[in-house]
């Protein structure tokens, strides 16, 4: 592995484009030689080692080629940059394509309809061409061209609505002037309204970046925990060792088939054709196998006080490291990213941009995959100032109060009341118009919703009935568990619970403290010791007792079903293609299903035994699997929330919120929902979303 080093130079302030990776063994034309291969193969070319040679020797001419020093040093692509100079466009060698001089550029515009850049020059405009093409985020091109005094302003509507004689033409049969602003460049009329919102979002930003530039650099002891923290993206689905398998077996069986049609004969012109179809099937499964391989990448970040190494970019320098004091901020949000395939630049969700003390930037780093609420966490934990375009909509609750019986409605000025052994509906007078009994109650539930104490009511199967705020019941939530507890209802305030552990813990950590030695201890006994036996470290989320939850059985035999079917599929599929070479399609079906079958309940076999669970106890949460490697644990006091979260575009998923609001973990298997429930009441985590804008505890009405 190559690890490159950002350093900060002294040079003026420039911002360089997104640079597609160069120096990568890649096959050269491999369309055409594939075509060429195929014809080939259907030739009647004598004698017949000669015509499998040829095939073999076409096929391989374009990883030859790619393989040439001289062809991997032809890589670096054009790119585009913005200095002193002017905006440029910067071909192999150094040399200049495109160039628009400083002196002569008089303003810059960006549409937001289709993100281009249009820039306003002495002899007119020129429309450059999108800043994503250009390989520019918005943000670095405002801020370096306002650094360089360049007036750049955004504009609402498509670069296409600034060509002169088509809103001229149609603003001159309105008998309307085109539109000017007070504050345009010398010199330059714009003729779409700009767009405030925009340009407003990227100064706030601008001034952010300004506010962490300026602030005093923070010592070693002031960035955060000492403790770094790794975050990778999941292994990918196969493994890079898996698809490098297939592919090398799709070419082997390839020259296996042709080098066995040659020694049997080519005399019919069927039988070419199904050469040219097996080497068509190689070559095809050796360029998937690079495409999937190349996309394959795993992102890795190592975030301590001292450093940020970033492991995942493509090209010859897998590995970034940028010293933490070189950085004044992290803007985490969207971005662009190098294609692996093309390398032209695409747009990542999320992507990095490092800024230093300057405003210039230092690096763009690669985080698509990874969670962008873990990743702005983890950084600011670690001292570093995290900039994010985007804020968090508000997650409202789901609950209402379609619950309530219609009697609640009826009695003016009722209330909930605890009485005869269950829960009542009282009048104003005090009178109870409306009883549970304790045998259709199994279960009370009180927690925090959005600020607000709710009570949730279980019957005795254990479903929930009724939810509701405890303010439209005109309870308090001390009188309803006080009352609930004495008449012997089953009811659970873990919040509460929770909130008393930890300051009866606070007032007892006052009381005890270490007396100094005065005396100097005695000679002790032979083979007795005067100093305190140390005490045991204290339990982690791995070690601490609590309850282990497992993936449920109905979605562990689900996927026990999905992996037997995909391997039947592959072993029809296989019968159908190879059935006529192998003895018949029904000979080949009798022996290849059960193997299928074998193999897909082996396969999962060998995963299943050792998947992973999840670990509730009163220290955090932690997924182990069952040889006992634990994938991620965390404190306590980092759990702020534990439930389903369903705000994104994507399927509903199990995940820990930090106090903050912030997504650290997700859980990847499905667990019991009503089990998980109940061990975060037992041991005292808080079960659903945390309210971002609310101090968690104490609860309400405590």
């Amino acid at each position: 592995m190559t690890t490159s080093r950002v350093n900060v130079s002294t040079v003026e302030h420039e911002l360089v484009g997104l640079r597609g990776p160069g120096g990568r063994w890649r096959p050269v034309a491999a369309g055409p030689f594939t075509l060429g291969a195929v014809a080939l193969a259907v030739l009647p070319i004598r004698p017949l080692w000669l015509w499998a040679a040829l095939i073999a020797l076409v096929a391989t001419v374009p990883w030859a080629l790619g393989a040439t020093p001289e062809a991997r040093r032809r890589r670096p692509r054009p790119y585009w940059r913005l200095s002193g100079q002017g905006l440029e466009r910067i071909g192999p060698g150094g040399l200049g394509m495109v160039r628009y001089e400083r002196s002569r550029i008089e303003a810059l515009a960006v549409t937001t309809g289709d993100g281009a850049l249009t820039v306003f020059h002495k002899f007119g405009r020129a429309s450059v061409g999108s800043l994503d093409s250009m390989g520019m985020e918005p943000l670095p091109f405002f801020v370096t061209a306002r650094r360089l005094g360049i007036p750049i302003q955004l504009l609402d509507g498509d670069a296409a609505d600034l060509e002169g004689p088509a809103l001229e033409g149609s603003l001159g049969a309105l008998g309307v002037t085109a539109p000017g602003h007070e504050d345009d460049p010398p010199g330059v009329t714009l003729k779409l309204p700009r767009h405030h919102t925009a340009e407003q979002r990227l100064l706030d930003q601008e001034a952010r970046l300004l506010n962490a530039a300026h602030e005093p650099p923070a010592g070693p002891g002031e960035r955060g925990t000492g403790r770094g923290v790794r975050l990778a993206t999941p292994a990918p689905l196969p493994s890079r060792r898996r698809i490098a398998l297939l592919g090398g077996l799709s070419a082997l069986l390839g020259a296996f088939m042709i080098a066995r049609i040659a020694v049997e004969g080519t005399d019919g012109f069927g039988t070419r054709l199904a050469a040219g179809c097996w080497a068509l099937a190689a070559i095809t499964g050796v360029l998937a196998a690079r495409r999937r391989l190349l996309q394959a990448v795993r992102v890795e970040w190592t975030i301590s006080r001292d450093r940020l190494r970033v492991k995942g970019r493509p090209g010859p320098r897998d590995s970034l490291e940028i010293p933490a004091a070189d950085i004044a901020a992290l803007v985490v949000g969207p971005g662009l990213r190098p294609d692996p395939l093309t390398g032209e630049p695409r747009r990542a969700e999320p992507a990095v941009l490092a800024f230093d003390h300057r405003l210039r930037l230092l690096a763009r780093l690669p985080a698509h995959g990874l969670d962008p609420f873990q990743l702005a966490h983890a950084l600011d934990d670690h001292g570093l100032h995290v900039i994010t375009p985007g804020a968090r909509p508000p997650r409202t609750p789901e609950y209402g109060l379609e619950g309530l019986p219609d009697i609640f409605a009826q009695v003016p000025g009722g209330r909930l009341v605890v009485a005869d052994g269950g829960l009542g509906w009282a009048d104003a007078a005090g009178d109870v118009v409306l009883r549970m009994p304790e045998d259709r109650i199994g279960g009370i539930e009180l927690l925090t919703i959005a600020g607000h104490a709710w009570v949730r009511l279980y019957d005795s199967d254990g479903e929930e009935f009724f939810a509701a705020p405890l303010s439209a019941l005109r309870i308090s939530r001390t009188d309803l568990r006080e009352g609930a507890r004495r008449a012997g209802l089953p009811v659970t305030d873990a919040e509460y619970d929770a909130y008393q552990s930890a300051a009866f813990h606070s007032a007892v950590s006052t009381l005890s403290a270490p007396q100094p030695e005065t005396v100097p201890a005695l000679a002790a006994p032979r083979g007795t010791s005067t100093a305190a036996d140390p005490e045991p470290p204290p339990a982690g989320p791995v070690s601490a007792p609590g309850a282990l939850l497992d993936a449920t059985r109905r979605s562990r035999i689900g996927t026990y079903g999905m992996s037997v079917l995909l391997c039947q599929l592959v072993a029809i599929l296989g019968a159908l293609w190879l059935g006529p070479e192998l003895g018949g399609v029904l000979v080949t079906a009798s022996w290849s299903m059960p193997a299928g079958l074998l193999i897909g309940l082996g396969g999962y076999w060998g995963y299943d035994r050792n998947r992973a669970q999840l670990r509730v106890s009163a220290a955090g949460l932690a997924v182990v699997t069952k040889r006992g490697r634990v994938e991620w644990d965390l404190t306590r006091e980092r759990v702020g929330g534990v439930g389903i979260d369903d705000s994104s575009d994507r399927m509903p998923r199990l995940v820990v919120w930090s106090p903050a609001g912030r997504v650290l973990r997700q859980v990847g298997f499905p667990p019991d929902l009503e089990e998980l429930r109940r061990a975060c009441e037992r041991y005292g985590l808080p079960w659903g979303p945390p309210d971002a804008d609310r101090p968690a505890p104490p609860p309400p009405e405590l």
